[in-house]
């Protein structure tokens, strides 16, 4: 079957030529070849009278009078031309007396003129059959000029003639080659004869009678049409050349006149060609060398191209040699084909593609044999172990690898290409490998195996992974360690307390977790700066890190630490660790160059009672801490469910005074002041009350102290001022001006501008700023004294009275009260209660009001329950007195009916009860 492989591709490729329309292209391809390759010139009996450029511009108009052929006519019949035949339209009436004057020119020239009729495509695919007209008709001979154009765009035959209405019209080359009643099958026009060896004369030289035109017309036939481009009848021609109308009519005249009308030779000549030389190939295929056989296919082809040559150039016969031209190609490739070692061929590529990618790749390259013997070392792999490729080739793979300390090698690439190891896409392994320095590193390898031509091979793509692996590493210590004191943070600290619960299961005591505070820590900052607050921090890790014992010490956050314990760590008791821990903070701490002392609050929960789960234990750590620096600073605490539960209701009265809000709970009750004197109304107090739903009145002991605390303590403020202010404003409008106090809330003076605020009120309200006093407490004066300074002077200016409540109470220099722009002061109740009985209170009272009237500041007492308290308060030289003696806190319409619906009936100091 081998031996007629080549015969079968053969006929293969011919029919595949054939079916594919190829064929066609082949053969005109090389028949217009020849026509390049042998040319004529023209006989010189067809004469071109070329309607050019210079003749339409001479004339000056377009299209021509009639008139204008009919006078060419009469010139060339002086002339004494044979034949005259017009390749123009004549089939439409122009001008008539132009038409007559042609018609006599017609008549006149006895049939000596050839006419055009063609076929002209329609609509609806009907084709329109133009003809001349039948007065020109009658006096001259018709002939066909179309011709046909081939898939190609060009025009390469020629008909004798057609049929147009059931009759044969000649063809114009034909009628002036005088074979107007042959009928054979179209031709192929030689394009060989040269177009510029037709003659050609101007029509406007024959209109004019030049002589030497007129005289070489003599005995000549004549081909009357456009040549100018801008006529636009142009055909495309072999070879790539377009030539004109008139041109083409009479390269068919010349190819019939010289009888060069060419015909392809039958298809038994091409099959019995194809015969020959498949004959041929057959019997020498397996006799004659591949260079022989080439050499007897080049003489094959070019013997057969020069039959078709003498047969084109002296008989008018084409010879179809485009199938033998193919078959001979074919025979050439399947010889080649024969020749080359395509494995051989495609391997060598394959090795050179691998050696281009193995050369460039970035990554180690290191490829042996079967017996593990280096066979390829890329750049790669020299960068990586130092290595250069000539020392390597040829040594075992394992050269690489690092050994176990005693000579041998700790990796083997045997383990590593086990046949049943090696998985597709290869097997990534990890092993330690050895540089050339002895440097011992982390390697990356993915291993595979292939069949090679020989033998199997191995290959390994290596990639050195230590910086990696250290980067890795320091990853993670980032994530399981505080950067700054090394300790573990506070991710690692909740997975070693889940380990420690886990281990211990339910037993009590499994662990125990300490957080502990810096005292102080925030101040240091601010004074010391960060950079010696971080010294401080190192040193409180070193500390902690150095009492611990088994337990394991993180850093939680700013300046919070804890020690995690686990269950049996140390023989002293919970308290006892925690008073070591305290107690090893009593020496100084060394930060850089100096010695600090800190101190440190401690809060811890034991498991489980404080928390069965590290998240329970680190959050109620963090309570106890939190009630342990509210206790004493300092201390420790350790966590009992009444914490959580303290905070659990603060959380839940948050909530509920939240909606107290929204839902208008929140009432205001107003308490009198009046002058000791006389008992006379001066004022009254306005005191917040809160009507719960469920509880009725709550007292605001019991939630004032969250509210002050709390997010809402600025909105609930805000409602109280404003409140108090329209209800002034309204006593005020009904003719009974009284001052109204309203107490004043730390994040009054904290969020905002608490002086903008005031007068905003009291441009809403419309109260008179004298009706309004703002009384302040010393937490408020230690905010920020010169903001609060500030604030106080402005509200000063508004007309509003300050007065400094609960005075005595705090630690409040003298100085505040120089420095504060006050109207009064308030002596707090827990004075005025026992002043009858405690002389220490009276001395304090008597002092402080002798102090404020020194300084021209009024004195109202809070608190008085009597008449004798009121009696020696007046005797002190107080003179404005508040307390349950002169009324209870009450709502508005209470207080209006009892004190300012009549006069005032508040009993004065020293009447009778």
């Amino acid at each position: 079957m081998k031996q007629y492989r080549p015969h079968i591709l053969v006929a293969l490729a011919l029919a595949a030529v054939l079916l594919s329309g190829w064929h066609g292209v082949i053969r005109n391809a090389l028949t217009d070849l020849r026509f390049a390759w042998q040319t004529r010139n023209a006989s010189g009996e067809i004469v071109i009278v070329a309607i050019d450029a210079t003749s339409i511009e001479k004339i000056g108009v377009w299209p021509w009078p009639r008139w204008l052929h009919a006078e060419l006519i009469r010139r060339l019949e002086s002339a004494g031309v044979r034949d005259i035949a017009f390749d123009i339209d004549f089939s439409t009436p122009s001008e008539p007396s132009s038409d007559l004057d042609f018609v006599d020119a017609l008549a006149d020239g006895g049939g000596s003129v050839v006419l055009p009729s063609f076929k002209q495509p329609g609509s609806n695919a009907a084709v329109h059959i133009n003809r001349p007209l039948k007065q020109f008709a009658d006096h001259s001979w018709s002939a066909i000029v179309n011709v046909a154009v081939e898939p190609d765009g060009l025009v390469r035959h020629y008909p004798f003639g057609e049929s147009l209405a059931g009759q044969l019209v000649p063809s114009m080359a034909a009628v002036l080659a005088g074979r107007y009643t042959e009928r054979g099958v179209p031709f192929l026009i030689d394009f060989g004869i040269s177009a510029t060896s037709i003659p050609k004369v101007s029509y406007i030289d024959v209109l004019r009678g030049k002589e030497d035109t007129l005289a070489n017309l003599k005995g000549k036939k004549i081909i009357v049409g456009g040549t100018a481009l801008e006529l636009g009848d142009r055909f495309s021609i072999p070879n790539g050349r377009i030539v004109s109308g008139p041109i083409l009519q009479a390269l068919a005249a010349e190819s019939i006149l010289q009888n060069r009308t060419l015909h392809a030779t039958s298809d038994a000549a091409t099959l019995l060609g194809l015969c020959a030389i498949s004959l041929v190939m057959l019997i020498t295929w397996r006799r004659l060398g591949a260079s022989r056989r080439v050499l007897l296919l080049a003489a094959m082809a070019a013997l057969v191209e020069a039959v078709a040559i003498v047969l084109q150039t002296e008989m008018p016969l084409v010879l179809d040699t485009s199938l033998l031209h193919t078959a001979i190609a074919v025979y050439l490739a399947a010889i080649a084909l024969d020749e080359i070692d395509f494995r051989d061929l495609l391997s060598r590529v394959a090795e050179r593609r691998f050696q281009r990618i193995a050369m460039s790749l970035g990554d180690g390259l290191i490829c042996t044999d079967s017996n593990y013997l280096i066979t390829v070392w890329n750049p790669g792999a020299t960068s990586i172990f130092g290595y250069q490729r000539a020392e390597m080739m040829g040594r075992p793979f394992d050269a690489i690898c690092a050994d176990s300390g005693e000579g041998i090698s700790s990796f083997s690439i045997r383990d590593a290409v086990r046949a049943d190891s090696l998985v597709p896409g290869g097997r990534v392994t990890e092993f330690e490998g050895r540089r050339k320095n002895g440097e011992v590193f982390t390697v990356e390898a993915c291993f595979s195996g292939w069949q090679g031509a020989d033998e199997v091979q191995y290959g390994a793509v290596l990639r050195d992974i230590s910086v990696r692996k250290r980067e890795a590493e320091r990853i993670r210590y980032l994530a399981e360690h505080d950067v700054l004191t090394g300790l573990a943070n506070r991710t690692t600290l909740h997975a070693r307390l889940d380990a420690m619960i886990k281990l211990a299961g339910e037993r009590p005591g499994a662990a125990a977790l300490l957080v502990l505070g810096l005292d102080g820590f925030q101040q240091l900052n601010d004074m010391l700066g960060h950079a010696f607050g971080d010294l401080v921090l190192r040193a409180v890790a070193e500390r902690l890190s150095s009492e611990r014992g088994e337990g394991i010490v993180a850093r939680l956050s700013g300046d919070e630490f804890a020690i995690a314990i686990p269950r049996g760590a140390h023989a002293e008791t919970i308290k006892q660790f925690c008073e070591r821990i305290a107690a090893a903070f009593d020496s100084p701490l060394p930060a850089g160059t100096r010695l600090h002392r800190v101190s440190v609050t401690i809060g811890m929960a034991v498991h489980p009672e404080g928390g069965r789960t590290a998240d329970e234990l680190l959050g109620n750590g963090h309570l106890a801490l939190c009630r342990a620096k509210a206790a004493r600073r300092g201390g420790y605490m350790i966590f009992e469910n009444s914490i959580r539960q303290e905070l659990e209701a603060r959380l839940k009265l948050e909530a509920e005074l939240a909606l107290a809000i929204e839902r208008e709970e929140f009432q205001l009750f107003y308490q009198p002041q009046v002058r000791l004197l006389d008992g006379g109304l001066i004022g009254a107090e306005a005191l917040i009350r809160w009507r719960h739903p469920e509880r009725g009145l709550v007292s605001p002991a019991e939630f004032m102290p969250v509210v002050n605390t709390a997010s809402i303590s600025e909105r609930v403020a805000g409602w109280v001022l404003e409140t108090a202010c329209r209800q002034a404003r309204a006593w005020e409008i009904a003719g009974r001006s009284i001052r109204v106090s309203v107490n004043l809330s730390p994040s009054q003076l904290q969020s905002g501008d608490l002086a903008s605020s005031v007068a905003k009120v009291l441009a809403v309200t419309g109260l008179t700023p004298s009706l309004l006093e703002l009384e302040l407490t010393e937490d408020i004066l230690l905010l920020d004294e010169k903001r609060v300074l500030d604030t106080f002077f402005r509200i000063q200016e508004l007309g509003v009275r300050t007065v400094f409540d609960d005075f005595g109470t705090g630690y409040a220099s003298l100085s505040y009260l120089k420095k504060f722009p006050l109207d009064g002061l308030k002596i707090d109740r827990s004075f005025v209660f026992d002043l009858l009985t405690d002389p220490d209170d009276a001395a304090i009272v008597s002092s402080t009001i002798g102090l404020s009237r020194q300084l021209g500041l009024s004195v109202i007492a809070e608190g008085i329950e009597g008449r004798a308290t009121a009696d020696l308060l007046m005797q002190m030289g107080c003179e404005q007195g508040q307390g349950y003696y002169f009324g209870r806190p009450m709502p508005a319409p209470a207080f209006e009916s009892q004190f300012l619906a009549a006069p005032v009936t508040a009993p004065a100091a020293g009447a009778a009860a």
